[in-house]
C-alpha cells in the first residue's frame, strides 16, 4: 500500500471514527430512551399492571435506534480493510456517515425517552392518549431514520 499526498497511513482512523460514532452515539440514544420510558413503565406497573404489554413500544422504539447504528457500522468495516488504501475523501466519508446516524439517533433516543416516559404515565390516566402517544414516538423514531438515510448516501458516495 503506497503513501500518497491523498491516502496517507491515518486516513483509516477516521472511517474507524465513523464506527465508533455510529455504534456510541446511537446505543447512548437507545440506552436513554429504554432506561426513561422503562422509568415510566414501572410507575405504570405498580398501578396498572394489565398495561404494561401496551406500554413496552416506546422501549422497542428505543432498541431500533442501536440497530440503525449497527448497519452503518457493518457497512462501514466492509470498505475498509488492511490491504485496502483508503483515501482521506473515503475516511472522511465514513466519519460523516457515522456521525449523522450516531447523532440523530441521540436526538431520536431522546426524543422517544421523554415522550414515552410521559405517554405511558398519561395513558394510565385516559386510555385515549394512546394513539397521540404513538404517533409522537413515530415522529421521533423518524429522526434517527433519517440518520441512516444520510448515512447510506454518505456511504455509498465514499466508494473510487
Amino acid at each position: 500500500m503506497a503513501e500518497s499526498e491523498y491516502s496517507p497511513k491515518f486516513a483509516p482512523f477516521f472511517s474507524f471514527a465513523g464506527i465508533a460514532a455510529a455504534m456510541i452515539f446511537g446505543s447512548m440514544g437507545a440506552a436513554y430512551g429504554t432506561a426513561k420510558s422503562g422509568i415510566g413503565i414501572s410507575g405504570v406497573g405498580t398501578f396498572r399492571p394489565d398495561l404494561i404489554m401496551k406500554s413496552l413500544i416506546p422501549v422497542v422504539m428505543s432498541g431500533i435506534i442501536a440497530v440503525y447504528g449497527l448497519v452503518i457500522a457493518v457497512l462501514i468495516a466492509g470498505d475498509i480493510g488492511p490491504t485496502a488504501n483508503t483515501s482521506l475523501y473515503t475516511g472522511f466519508m465514513h466519519l460523516a456517515a457515522g456521525l449523522s446516524v450516531g447523532l440523530a439517533g441521540v436526538s431520536a433516543g431522546y426524543t422517544i425517552g421523554i415522550v414515552g416516559d410521559a405517554g405511558v404515565r398519561a395513558y394510565m390516566q385516559q386510555s385515549r392518549v394512546y394513539v397521540g402517544m404513538i404517533l409522537i414516538l413515530i415522529f421521533g423514531e423518524v429522526l434517527g431514520l433519517y440518520g441512516l438515510i444520510v448515512g447510506l448516501i454518505l456511504n455509498s458516495k465514499s466508494k473510487p
